[in-house]
């Protein structure tokens, strides 16, 4: 091989590997422990033992473990008790949720991706709702349906209902995995409800009609109906953002922003 061939065989330009990143070992720790906690073979209510103990376990100074377990005291994974032991405890879907919005905002999602989700979740949520939901659960509905059509012309609780019966409607379905999946898109519906409200006369009426419809359709067991009119209240939602000026491929956040930043200034 000659001279010249080796230097360009090894140029920067020819390099196709990026570096290796090593996870710091508090790192290391709280996915260790997490990992037990995934698998199953720590449930919660299950004791993980104290710090000191971990320290052994793990060969790690004891800065390195209390970061780990604050790590997984964020994340709703661990819990501490006053003698100073660590348990195990449910994650609360709250705290995951709002970390997965938090993601899907800096990834720059746009209106049409929120509203394609939608359309697989949100049906998905009322095709179980109407085989599952029960007395109680249709209570909740109309109760919800009731405050939604007293408050019409209060775009901020017309936004805040709108989501109360969505998730509702994913609670009636009894599948807390279609339930826990869909909140994080959902905490990102409530802006652009609020925005579609305020700049679209008739569209706080209008869902409330369509929540009306889609309530009897629940509680009559016509799948087919359900899915008919939650998409029709979908694709009106989609229609409303667009009446209100705005672009569905921008990511939703700098929408929201320039929203927020408009209502400041009124």
């Amino acid at each position: 091989m000659s001279d010249k061939a080796s230097y360009w065989d090894f140029s920067p330009a020819m390099e196709r590997f990026d570096r290796i990143k090593v996870p710091s070992a508090y790192e290391m720790v709280a996915e260790a422990i997490e990992a037990e906690i995934v698998s199953g073979r720590l449930r919660p209510g299950d004791e993980i033992g104290t710090e000191a103990a971990l320290v052994r376990q793990f060969g790690v100074n004891r800065s390195t473990v209390r970061e780990g377990i604050r790590v997984l005291e964020q994340g709703g994974l661990v819990r501490r008790e006053a003698s100073r032991k660590l348990f195990v405890c449910e994650p609360r879907a709250g705290g995951l949720s709002t970390r997965i919005s938090r993601a899907l905002v800096l990834q720059d999602v746009t209106f049409r991706e929120l509203f394609d989700t939608a359309m697989v979740l949100e049906v998905g949520s009322v095709e179980g709702a109407v085989v599952h939901a029960d007395a109680d659960m249709l209570a909740a509905l109309e109760d919800n349906q009731e405050r939604l059509e007293a408050a019409v012309n209060n775009p901020v609780v017309v936004a805040e209902l709108d989501s109360e019966f969505h998730a509702l409607l994913a609670r009636a379905c009894g599948n807390r995995v279609l339930e826990m999946a869909r909140e994080p898109a959902a905490l990102l519906f409530f802006p652009s409800t609020e925005m579609i409200c305020r700049r679209v006369p008739e569209g706080a009426g209008r869902m409330a009609q369509a929540h009306r419809f889609i309530i009897d359709a629940v509680r009559a067991r016509d799948l087919e109906l359900s899915r008919t009119w939650m998409r029709r209240h979908l694709v009106d939602w989609r229609k409303g953002f667009v009446r209100a000026g705005r672009e569905i491929d921008e990511p939703v956040e700098r929408i929201f922003a320039r929203y927020a930043l408009s209502k400041s200034q009124s």
